[in-house]
């Protein structure tokens, strides 16, 4: 009799364990579903789009490219999030020069592209938000040594750049092709577009990296304007700041110690050169020639 017990006591518990196990797992799923709930819709490449005014064209191959675009920068979390944020500090100041010199607005995405909106080096030396190598640098006006680098000037770079679209713009007849031309040098697009009798950026076989180039910017035009469509829920506070009010110092002799004279600006070092990146070295040499260095006023 206890051996028929026992019997039923071990198919009882085996019973339980297993619904157990059972409800377990459903528990665990419900819970995963209940946490994570699918908020990134994919995005209607019907819709038709468009860069600088000047429409993409409505086919499988560039639907096709830019879908890979929107979904590389929509799930590149740690990189997307952090441009979002800083695009709060930057965009308004490129936005006025864009406009300033009548350059579309949707090139302040290019210089997302180009650096994710930070004073970066590449391999190949090109630096600044713009990423201007230094011959290109110079021939746009911007004066480049070892203690000035106005590629690393938000300012004086995103005017140096305008003046570099306006020029591509000009020469190969529109905004998509001047950006494509942007990337890969406008001796290199020329010499495709001759050898390939095509005259649009989007009928180009080109290399990866530019043939992903345009699209990249339309995408992150997409994600970066409409970023809770995306699963970017961002509150104000949680966006950089931009940079905190400033006075410009006229300053027409050389400095000795960049150290010292923010100790006379009762600033320190570190912020002198968070508001002015473009000084490259622990001194300046002045030669007939006038900076204006930004000190940020005490709270």
């Amino acid at each position: 009799m206890k051996y028929i017990l026992g019997i039923i006591t071990g198919i009882f518990l085996t019973g339980m364990v297993g619904m157990n196990m059972l409800n377990g797992e459903k528990t665990e799923e419900s819970v995963i579903n209940n946490i994570l709930p699918q908020i990134i819709e994919p995005v209607d490449l019907n819709k038709g789009f468009e860069f600088a005014g000047e429409k993409m064209p409505d086919n499988f191959d560039t639907k096709e490219r830019l879908d890979r675009e929107l979904s590389v920068n929509a799930y590149w979390h740690s990189s997307t999030l952090l441009n979002i944020k800083a695009a709060n500090r930057y965009f308004p100041v490129i936005e006025s020069i864009l406009k300033a010199n009548n350059i579309p607005d949707d090139f302040k995405y290019l210089a997302v592209a180009e650096s994710n909106l930070r004073n970066v080096s590449s391999p190949a030396s090109a630096k600044g938000f713009w990423q201007f190598r230094k011959l290109a640098a110079k021939e746009m006006g911007l004066e480049v040594n070892s203690e000035v680098d106005e590629r690393y000037h938000v300012e004086k770079a995103t005017e140096a750049a305008c003046k570099y679209l306006k020029k591509l713009h000009k020469r190969f007849g529109n905004w998509t092709n001047a950006a494509a031309a942007y990337n890969v040098g406008p001796t290199n697009f020329s010499r495709i577009l001759e050898k390939q009798g095509e005259g649009s950026f989007y009928d180009l076989n080109l290399n990866d990296e530019t043939s992903r180039y345009v699209f990249r910017l339309i995408a992150m035009k997409e994600i970066m304007s409409t970023p809770d469509k995306f699963g970017f829920y961002l509150d104000t506070y949680e966006k950089y700041p931009p940079l905190g009010a400033y006075k410009n110092v006229t300053v027409d002799k050389s400095v000795p110690s960049w150290g010292d004279f923010a100790k006379e600006h009762n600033i320190t070092y570190r912020m002198l050169k968070i508001y002015n990146p473009w000084l490259r070295d622990t001194k300046l040499t002045v030669i007939n020639n006038t900076y204006q260095v930004k000190i940020p006023k005490l709270s």
